[in-house]
């Protein structure tokens, strides 16, 4: 395709701005648990049910947003998601009871849901030949959320003198702010898409279905006679639980677990996205080397890192050891990102791409949406290291899956 004819990546930018809007307010929550749980007055396994309604939700929209950009477009799909994502920010601007606070994240959960699917397939869609180099620019972005957002957190909370002055003019308590902040920013980017990005596309980008014969449930379904597709299913499943129970529930387990400040273990929850730019060079390298020794490799770092994790509170570490551990996670679960979406996005038939990838998305988000349930049950129950011992052994299990799939390719 002519990379000309959408000048400037036009396309990869505003379509990263989006995800990066969409992963940080999603990365609000957890460094906000604390305050929330003072506020509302509830335990671990309540907020963090509450966080998987957020991601049930953000899971349920991974196939109807493929099925459907398959046969309106990506760009109106991705338009109203951002739309809809900044409304339900814009609904947690005032002081409000803890149904309505889980009313709103279930509300941001659908808007922010529809956009990853949709976006990786456009992406290929524009990029044939270096997709993995381009998810890896996408997801990069996207994590660096995970750096603003609990930074972020920290600046509202124990604001500087001017910027306590303007918080004081808004109502409720500080933190609001945020999100007042980030529904505007997601409201102006779905404009500027909506009218920036349909005459930059390539011609066949935002096609819909046109004449083709419209797949069934059945054709999806009959994607999973494949051995080898059900078993990659199951690496991204066991990734996604692990990876998402850590972010909901890092910062608490650090400071209650491992018993540093509040403040230390929010800002070392920010070093798993720091190293987000690892994605750029797994991304490119899955090009070049192929995608199972990536995802092996990335997988098994991710997998060592969490069993780590747990050792810590026996060993009486302080936080130096504690960020090295943190930021090698980082650097695993990123990197097997973007090397995932490349490998299904080839795997997939091209007239089942964008609703295949929604199946597959709606298994792993849905495992991620259950971590953190189950995680803040475990906790409460028997504590934090059992509840990330259950983390460490589902990362690891999907690298020893991924190594079957590698060995027997």
């Amino acid at each position: 395709m002519d990379l000309r004819r959408i000048g400037d990546y036009d396309v990869l930018i505003l379509v990263s701005l989006i995800w990066f809007l969409g992963k940080f307010v999603r990365y609000l929550f957890p460094p906000l648990f604390g305050p929330l749980q003072s506020t509302y007055g509830v335990s671990n396994a309540t907020i963090g049910a509450a966080f998987s309604g957020f991601m049930v939700a953000y899971a349920l929209m991974q196939f109807p947003s493929g099925a459907v950009a398959d046969r309106i477009g990506p760009v109106r799909v991705i338009v109203a998601g951002a739309s809809v994502a900044g409304i339900g920010a814009l609904a947690l601007v005032v002081d409000s009871p803890f149904a309505a606070l889980i009313a709103a994240m279930v509300v941001i959960g659908v808007g922010t849901g529809v956009h990853k699917t949709v976006a990786v397939r456009l992406l290929a869609r524009v990029y044939p030949t270096r997709t993995g180099r381009m998810l890896g620019v996408h997801d990069t972005l996207g994590a660096l959320s995970g750096i603003a957002a609990p930074a972020a957190v920290v600046l509202f909370l124990s604001p500087p003198a001017a910027l306590a002055l303007a918080l004081d003019r808004l109502p409720g308590a500080d933190w609001r702010a945020l999100f007042l902040l980030t529904g505007l920013a997601a409201v102006s980017l779905a404009v500027v898409f909506a009218l920036r990005i349909p005459g930059r596309l390539p011609d066949d980008a935002n096609a819909d279905g046109g004449d083709a014969a419209e797949p069934g449930a059945l054709d999806y379904l009959r994607l999973f006679r494949n051995p080898r597709f059900s078993a990659f299913v199951l690496v991204t499943i066991g990734f996604s639980f692990a990876h998402n129970g850590l972010v909901a529930f890092l910062p608490l387990y650090l400071a209650r677990g491992v018993g540093l400040p509040m403040t230390t273990a929010n800002l070392l929850y920010s070093l798993v996205f720091a190293v987000t730019f690892v994605q750029l060079v797994t991304g490119d390298l899955s090009d070049r080397v192929g995608r199972f020794p990536v995802m092996v490799a990335t997988l098994g770092l991710a997998a060592a890192a969490l069993a780590a994790l747990v050792t810590l509170p026996g060993l009486g570490v302080g936080a130096v050891v504690a960020a090295v551990v943190v930021a090698l996670f980082g650097l695993g679960s990123h990197g097997f990102q973007p090397v995932r979406s490349a490998y299904l996005m080839e795997v997939l038939p091209d007239w089942l791409a964008g609703g295949g990838l929604g199946v597959v998305r709606t298994l792993l988000m849905g495992a991620g949406a259950l971590a953190p349930a189950v995680i803040g049950t475990v906790a409460d129950v028997a504590g934090f290291r059992p509840a990330f011992a259950l983390l460490a052994g589902s990362m690891g299990a999907a690298a020893l899956v991924a190594g079957g799939l590698w060995a027997t390719a």
